[in-house]
């Protein structure tokens, strides 16, 4: 499954292992024991490839242990599908229960950790479209379905080819629901998919120049020259602007800096804005300014300042969603004991307000909606910053203290799912790389290289309308929820006696798919063979 994930984008693989997971969780009905550990071990040949990056600079025990708690998850999706699997059509079942425990994980605990959701494999692949209609959890089921739909389908045949003719008429009724669990998903995805691609077009653009200044050294240590971060960011605007001016590129209506690139508050220290400012009026445009801010009770915000030559600070994003474990600590006490990294972890309180800010342009006033770096990981940010009126979205980053590490590409992934899930153009500026800027179809337009001072420049469309995704927020997640435990409830019931009496002895009896392939004329089919047809019900 890790394999189907940035910078390999083998997006098949997801819908192969999902396929995988389904088959063996569905065929010969395991325990619910035997289904968690059928889940855990796929969580950690999936979560301990995917997230090396963790253990990057701070050693192998978080790495790890993240993984391990990941892996978790899908133990209790092992139990969950391995019963409501055993309902009558199992595909579907498995495809709430992803849902379902996707949902979990990116909310418990500490907010949850949305790395590694099946959406985020499908920057290039072709079922992407749909989060235009459903989201990013919508996306997700897609690919669960159409891996559990390929894989109960040759259940179906292989069971057939090995059972008595006469289960032909079910067999094609089962048959035929498979294919069309199968196609449902490509089909929508080919269908929306010229509505994707006609966002790449509007009636207003607005040129921006996103600026990669690079950091003087790499790892954990990366900001202990904030200084010269700041001053590598001035340097790569005033190359931009001796560009414009020299007519080889395009004057920009704001540049777009990455988070950190000023940790030197110009708020508080006059220095780092006159050297802000002077920037700015060079280029000739606002910049937008990752940096820090101490504020009145000693905590610092992860915060972008639109900065403008002329009147300075005219507008203020903080970053709402903060990351645990580098922003802040949870139960500081309890992990200071396990690294002593644990003390490095911040103390930063999180934002408040609107998730989109203003920022003066040549041509207008555009409205940008921020995800600042970890943020973009999480459906409500970009949502919420477009409810709020953006009309293309910014994701600022630093990706500096994990090196040359597959993170960065993974992060990129999910701005492109966000693209196409909101209609809006997004510029990725990094500190260290890797910078982007991708079209509201999702394509990659431009795209800097790590540790390298570069500076990406188009011009992008902007739009007011909203997708159906965004529109829907939450919905199709939650209806998928509360059908999965609807579902687990009931397969938990039909198959638990509430009774104190001594259970007597009983015929075996089959599930609804066993009945529906079930010999005519009430004959019983063989025991074996019931069991295998009641894996595939």
């Amino acid at each position: 499954m890790w394999a189907a994930f940035p910078p390999r984008n083998l997006w098949f693989l997801a819908v192969v292992s999902l396929g995988v997971l389904a088959t063996v969780l569905g065929v010969g009905r395991p325990r619910a024991r035997m289904g968690a550990w059928l889940g855990f071990v796929f969580g950690l040949s999936f979560f301990v490839p995917l997230l090396p990056w963790v253990g990057v600079y701070v050693g192998p025990l978080p790495w790890l242990a993240l993984a391990a708690a990941a892996s978790a998850y899908l133990a209790l999706f092992g139990v969950i599908a391995g019963l409501t699997m055993r309902l009558p059509v199992p595909p579907i079942w498995f495809t709430v229960s992803w849902v379902l425990v996707e949902a979990m994980r990116s909310s418990f605990p500490f907010g949850g950790f949305p790395w590694g959701r099946a959406a985020f494999s499908q920057a290039d692949g072709p079922l992407l479209p749909l989060a235009s209609v459903v989201g990013a959890p919508g996306l997700s089921a897609a690919v669960a379905l159409l891996g559990a739909s390929l894989a109960w389908m040759a259940q179906i045949v292989v069971v057939a080819r090995r059972g008595d003719a006469r289960h032909g008429r079910g067999v094609v009724r089962a048959v035929a629901v498979a294919v069309l669990l199968v196609v449902v998903g490509p089909v929508v995805a080919l269908a929306v998919r010229p509505a994707v691609d006609d966002r790449n077009s509007s009636t207003a653009y607005t040129q921006v120049a996103a600026v990669q200044g690079n950091v003087p050294r790499l790892g954990l240590e990366f900001n202990a020259q904030r200084r010269a971060v700041l001053d590598n960011h001035v340097r790569e605007t005033l190359r931009l602007a001796d560009d414009v001016r020299a007519g080889s590129t395009e004057q920009p209506d704001f540049v777009a800096w990455p988070e950190n690139a000023s940790d030197i508050s110009p708020l508080s220290n006059p220095d780092a804005a006159e050297e802000i400012t002077a920037a700015s009026v060079s280029v000739g445009a606002p910049i937008l300014v990752g940096t820090l801010v101490r504020n009145a009770d000693g905590r610092p915000t992860n915060t972008v300042l639109v900065w403008d030559g002329e009147r300075g600070p005219v507008d203020r994003y903080d970053k709402h969603i903060i990351q645990p474990f580098g922003e802040y600590l949870p139960w500081r006490g309890f992990f200071s004991m396990f690294s002593s990294y644990a003390d490095m972890a911040g103390n930063f309180r999180p934002g408040s307000g609107p998730e989109a800010v203003t920022v003066p342009g040549r041509s207008g006033t555009v409205q940008v909606g921020v995800s600042t770096c970890w943020e973009v990981a999480f459906d409500r940010s970009a949502r919420h910053a477009v409810e709020d009126g953006a009309q293309l979205l910014y994701v600022p980053t630093n990706n500096a203290t994990f090196g040359r590490t597959e993170m960065t590409y993974q992060q990129l992934a999910m701005s492109q799912v966000r693209a196409v899930e909101n209609g809006r153009a997004v510029v990725v500026a990094a500190t260290s790389g890797v910078s982007a800027l991708i079209d509201p179809d999702g394509t990659i337009i431009a795209q800097s290289a790590f540790f390298t001072p570069e500076t990406l420049s188009a011009r992008l469309p902007l739009h007011d309308d909203t997708t159906l995704a965004t529109r829907l927020g939450d919905w199709p997640q939650t209806a998928a929820i509360v059908i999965a435990i609807a579902g687990l409830l009931y397969a938990v019931a039909r198959h638990t006696r509430f009774s104190l009496r001594p259970r007597s002895p009983r015929r075996h009896d089959t599930d609804g798919a066993s009945a529906d392939l079930a010999p005519p004329g009430g004959q019983e089919a063989p025991r074996n063979q019931t069991k295998e047809l009641g894996g595939i019900g």
